[in-house]
């Protein structure tokens, strides 16, 4: 079921085993006609709608048919198994290295790009929202560009490492994950929005990183939903945790604020690694965390390194290095204005107040908020992110842009601005001498970093 979130390559895979027949249903009609041709020319069967595969079902011993499809989907039928369960069938016997999932609301690549830096000696693969990549004579190289989460994905980046010596995997997946990670991190459940048509939440799809062998997970999110997994479960607490039933193992203090670097301590308690053993210690540590979130993201790739016994010295010499990723919170100068990025596909409502949150002690700033519809699944609400945008002081200048912008700018009271592009955007807050840019964007950080 569902071929636009990896179906195709999930039954091309399970079309390479003679016990299996497969049938397959395009639920979103977005295989184009020379595709579908083409799979049928290799044997996959198509069906046309739950009818057909009703009548199928009616020809053959029931306890024979396994639908798979994703976790997210609204069916008529039980599902037998989700892609991500159908993406470690398949690769179980495949990948003999030690594997991090990274999933969760908000946070994922960015906790990824700092796994990146701390385990590059390891040879990782890695696989993001910004792509496919390994390591090439000591320097990062691009396999693929723009692919998506989707469990599928893994099984794909799998392949185009094969020819590479690889080490260790480090995959971001959406909504859960696939059971084959020996760490799995949980990095918060910021809004935990709806899935399949409204009968279920997020958190019930992410509910399957607990497969992992050991889990490193956000305390709010792990207090709220999760407590039964306390054994496998590594909580970190970047100081504002609201909910203490359960106490942290990785907690921050002593926190320093910085845009371009933030300094803190990480107090560890009992945390078990994969061997059992325990730790308890402090370390302090300089990294770019501009926010209490990042602060969070920080301590989910320490929890993974530390129950992967890396030693506390690489983690906090490689997290030195990490400067954000483009986009996902990044700072960089624009002929003398500081500008901080958030441009992400998964913008929403929680993710604009806590962008929001790090200009309040910021001096001259101007706030450039838009984007572009269809980047994602879940689209943003509307008329709660205009009462958002109505609380920045009157001081503080809005500048709205694209469709997004357009969209929103009928909710707003409050003086603002409105322009087609981020290049008019920027080119309003230069002359009118703002010393900090804010701008929140909805998009592919790929299809505008070219501006």
């Amino acid at each position: 079921m569902d071929m636009t979130h990896g179906g195709v390559l999930i039954a091309s895979e399970f079309m390479k085993n003679p016990e299996f027949e497969v049938f397959a249903y395009d639920i979103y009609s977005t295989l184009d006609n020379n595709t579908m041709k083409e799979l049928r020319a290799s044997g996959l069967k198509f069906i046309g709608s739950l009818d057909d595969f009703n009548f199928h079902k009616n020809q053959t011993n029931e306890s024979e048919v396994m639908v798979i499809a994703p976790v997210h989907c609204k069916m008529g039928y039980p599902i037998s198994m989700t892609h991500h369960e159908a993406v470690k069938f398949l690769l179980r016997e495949r990948i003999n290295i030690p594997v991090i999932e990274v999933t969760g609301v908000k946070g994922k690549t960015s906790v990824v790009w700092m796994l990146k830096e701390i385990f590059k000696s390891n040879n990782p693969l890695v696989l993001s929202s910004l792509g496919v990549e390994v390591v090439e004579d000591g320097e990062w190289k691009v396999l693929k560009q723009d692919i998506s989460i989707t469990p599928a994905s893994i099984i794909e980046a799998w392949k185009l490492a094969e020819n590479y010596e690889i080490g260790i995997c480090i995959f971001e997946t959406s909504l859960g994950g696939t059971g084959l990670a020996d760490v799995g991190i949980l990095t918060n459940l910021a809004e935990d929005y709806s899935i399949a048509g409204g009968t279920r939440r997020a958190s019930d799809a992410k509910l399957q990183i607990f497969k992992s062998t050991s889990v490193a997970c956000e305390i709010d999110s792990f207090n709220s939903k999760y407590s039964k997994f306390h054994e496998k479960t590594c909580i970190f607490d970047n100081g504002s945790s609201k909910l203490t039933k359960n106490q942290a193992n990785l907690t921050a203090t002593k926190i320093r604020f910085g845009f371009d670097e933030t300094h803190f301590k990480v107090n560890i308690v009992d945390l078990k690694t994969l061997s059992n053993d325990i730790i308890k210690d402090t370390i302090e540590i300089s990294t770019f965390a501009p926010a209490p979130l990042h602060i969070s993201n920080v301590l989910a790739a320490i929890s993974a390194s530390l129950i992967l016994e890396v030693p506390a010295e690489k983690i906090k010499k490689s997290l030195n290095k990490f400067k954000g990723v483009n986009g996902r919170t990044s700072v960089k100068d624009f002929n003398g204005m500081r500008v901080i990025e958030e441009i992400n596909p998964g913008i929403n409502v929680i993710a604009v107040k806590k962008a929001l949150s790090m200009m309040e002690d910021m001096e001259s700033v101007a706030v450039i908020f838009g984007g572009k519809y269809g980047i994602t699944c879940e689209e943003i609400d509307e008329e709660s992110v205009s009462d958002v945008l109505e609380e920045i002081k009157d001081e503080t200048p809005l500048i709205l842009v694209d469709e997004l912008g357009s969209s929103v700018k009928s909710n707003i009271k409050r003086n603002f601005k409105y322009v087609e592009d981020l290049d008019a955007a920027m080119k309003c807050a230069e002359e009118n001498n703002h010393l900090n840019v804010l701008i929140i964007y909805r998009s592919n950080f790929s299809d505008i970093k070219k501006r």
